[in-house]
């Protein structure tokens, strides 16, 4: 079970920036910024960096599984992948097996953007000003609340 603390009312919404949605939202927010000059360059959105780590990770996979690792509907993810094609950085096809499947992976220019954007993160992670240690256990708390608060809409 669980344990919960509780916070009195009165520190919990005295302004905007004492909401913690607030601060995970304008925290992403900012790390697009810190992002955009590679992004630019690179010709990539954030959500197709996204995209291509998890196809350098996975390999090969559906449309589905993809969108489920990424937390986006099909309807966002179809045109991010349109965009990618015509890059020339994924392929998509229909699954032999199952034609109603769209199978994705990374093509070899897929995999050197991906590689050049990987690179570039680590002025990212230094612009964060936090040492490694602190890095991790941010990253593990951030993955804990968006996995808690993803169950607790589910029920």
């Amino acid at each position: 079970m669980k344990k919960t603390t509780k916070v009195p009312k009165q520190e919990l919404a005295g302004s905007l920036a004492d909401f913690l949605c607030f601060a995970v939202y304008s925290t992403n927010l900012a790390f697009g910024r810190a992002y955009k000059r590679l992004f630019d360059e690179l010709g990539i959105t954030y959500p197709q960096y996204a995209t291509l780590i998890a196809l350098n990770e996975a390999g090969e996979q559906t449309v589905g599984a993809l969108g489920d690792k990424l937390f986006l509907e099909s309807s966002t993810l179809t045109p991010l992948l349109k965009r990618l094609e015509a890059a020339g950085y994924v392929t998509r096809r229909r699954d032999p097996a199952d034609e109603r499947q769209v199978r994705v992976s990374l093509t070899s220019e897929g995999k050197a953007i991906f590689e050049q954007a990987f690179c570039g993160r680590e002025s990212v992670i230094e612009a964060t000003g936090l040492d490694p240690e602190t890095f991790v256990r941010l990253q593990r708390d951030l993955i804990t609340l968006r996995d808690n608060l993803l169950a607790a809409s589910d029920k």
